[in-house]
């Protein structure tokens, strides 16, 4: 079976458990439509019905019931055989997801101390977060907030910084007072559950002015029309701070205050394998010299490293 085919049954298992796509959709982390389409293909790839659903309720047929079982034991033995695999290999690697944004040098710091996989599928942080926490990564680089280390039991130590700009019409480069920009909040929470998060304090603190937007344009193309219609400037999400603007547009720096976005790797509370406590130290050694604070310097109220 294929990963794609072994999410597919996790996405079934889930939905056979909470009985509601909505609850599902939360728990696994991705958005309602996206795991109804997947069970729908897993559906007609096995022929039959899993689910009797309408719009009140969810409730398993007779096939869904009688898979089940056998659905739990299948992914019980590919999870086993990935870890025998892995002990058989007699090198265990240290699985690293990210979002974005990874240390340039990543692999210069940490090839003498441990074999560093970054895993493939890039996603919000708040999903990154929650792999680590339920041993699907052994770290990642994300953003986090002090009450999500707690709830999930999670510990982050700084690894980056990014200090954000604001992405303007016409030719003026010069500073702006952050309650001078727009701050753009969309309304896929799965996506954007961070972000907005941090935009949304953003607008509260400073009095920049919050829009609220349902394109998926907090970066892209569909950013710079927003820049483009607002007639202020626009701040750029740490997602959008590589991406080269074009001609009509300029950056400015965001001023009264500085805005920061901070970047941490997370690891388990109770992680105890010297090899991912290496890495650790190995990308994060330095990092707390970072300007992040001093006069003029913000970050969200319960940023780990807000001082």
């Amino acid at each position: 079976m294929t990963d794609v085919e072994l999410r597919q049954l996790r996405y079934f298992v889930a939905v056979a458990e909470e009985l509601h796509f909505g609850r599902a959709a939360e728990r696994l982390l991705i958005a309602g439509p996206s795991l109804s389409q997947q069970i729908k293909s897993l559906e007609r790839d096995l022929g039959v019905r899993l689910f009797d659903r309408d719009r009140r309720s969810v409730s398993l047929t007779a096939a869904g019931s009688a898979l089940l079982p056998h659905s739990r034991d299948l992914l019980e033995r590919a999870d086993d055989l990935r870890r025998r695999a892995r002990r058989l290999s007699g090198s265990e690697p240290v699985r690293l997801g990210y979002v974005n944004w990874l240390p340039p040098d990543l692999t210069a710091r940490t090839s003498a101390v441990a074999q560093v996989h970054v895993d493939a599928w890039v996603a919000p942080s708040h999903t990154q977060a929650a792999r680590v926490a339920d041993g699907s990564l052994d770290l990642a680089v994300c953003w986090v907030r002090a009450d999500d280390l707690e709830r999930r039991d999670l510990c982050a130590r700084l690894i980056g910084a990014d200090r954000l700009y604001a992405v303007a019409t016409g030719r003026d480069t010069s500073d702006v007072p952050a309650r001078d920009t727009v701050v753009l909040l969309d309304d896929d929470t799965t996506s954007w559950s961070s972000w907005n998060a941090f935009a949304g304090e953003l607008a509260r603190d400073t009095g920049a002015r919050p829009v609220h937007i349902a394109d998926g344009g907090i970066t892209g193309p569909a950013f710079f029309d927003h820049v483009r219609r607002s007639g202020s400037p626009v701040v750029n999400s740490p997602k959008g701070q590589t991406t080269p603007l074009p001609p009509d547009l300029v950056k400015r720096p965001v001023v009264t205050p500085r805005i920061h976005w901070t970047w941490s790797l997370t690891w388990r509370r109770a992680e105890a394998r010297s090899a991912v406590l290496a890495v650790v130290d190995a990308l994060c050694d330095g990092a707390d010299d970072l300007p992040i604070h001093g006069p003029g310097a913000w970050l969200p109220a319960k940023d780990p490293y807000r001082r």
